[in-house]
């Protein structure tokens, strides 16, 4: 059987890696082993990071609606349950900007529940 060489292919296949992984440290930016275990590695990394960044935010947004609804005299719970029986169209990452930013509004809409 004659001697095949590999051709461009997959020295392109590996040169991607490896570039993928340029600013690794040591042997995992040079070596296509270790660069493709650390390609792999940090692919999964954010996978589960991307995930858990909306999972933090969401965490974020429920904790200052909590506490502006708290410097009013109600609960996030009661703030929410309001806002679902009025059914008001907003999401929580909008009324956490409406709480940062202007406090006012979300008092009024407190003062809505007390009448109620």
């Amino acid at each position: 059987m004659t001697r095949v060489k590999r051709g461009y292919i997959a020295k392109k296949r590996r040169k991607k890696i490896l570039a993928f992984v340029s600013g690794s440290r040591g042997a995992h930016s040079t070596l296509f082993r270790a660069a493709n275990q650390q390609k792999m590695r940090a692919l999964v990394s954010a996978h589960r990071d991307r995930i858990k960044r909306k999972r933090d935010f969401r965490r974020l947004w429920i904790t200052r609606i909590n506490a502006a609804s708290r410097a009013n005299g109600f609960s996030y719970n009661k703030f929410i349950e309001f806002l679902y029986r009025r059914q008001f169209p907003t999401n929580r990452k909008t009324l956490a900007q409406i709480a940062v930013l202007n406090n006012n509004c979300i008092s009024m809409m407190l003062a809505n529940i007390s009448s109620i």
